[in-house]
């Protein structure tokens, strides 16, 4: 897959987006984002992975511990810049809502 595509097909998940919007706050362990994004540890690993591939999010090892972070904080500049182009044509979402913010 070209590298343009990759990226775009890597924040083409909900659940990516959550990922990405929670480390945008700061590293976190799997165990984290199970518990504050209420997603299944396979399905928050299998989406770090995705992240991983496409160099956006990487991880430092401390002990038996893996924690995760953004490796490029412009991303969060593109989501913002997406979300602007969404409301421009009518389209107001919120690109990374999170579960809690999502029930509210």
């Amino acid at each position: 897959m070209p590298p343009a595509a990759a990226l775009f097909h890597s924040l083409a998940d909900q659940a990516r987006l959550w990922i990405v919007a929670r480390l945008a706050r700061g590293e976190a362990r799997v165990v984290d984002l199970v518990a504050e994004l209420g997603l299944a540890q396979s399905t928050v690993s299998k989406h770090l992975a995705c992240l991983r591939d496409c160099h956006l999010v990487d991880y430092r090892a401390e002990g038996r511990q893996s924690f995760y972070s953004l490796t490029r904080p412009e991303l969060m500049d593109l989501l913002a810049s997406a979300e602007q182009l969404l409301a421009a044509t009518g389209h107001a979402v919120t690109l990374w809502p999170t579960p809690s913010r999502e029930k509210q």
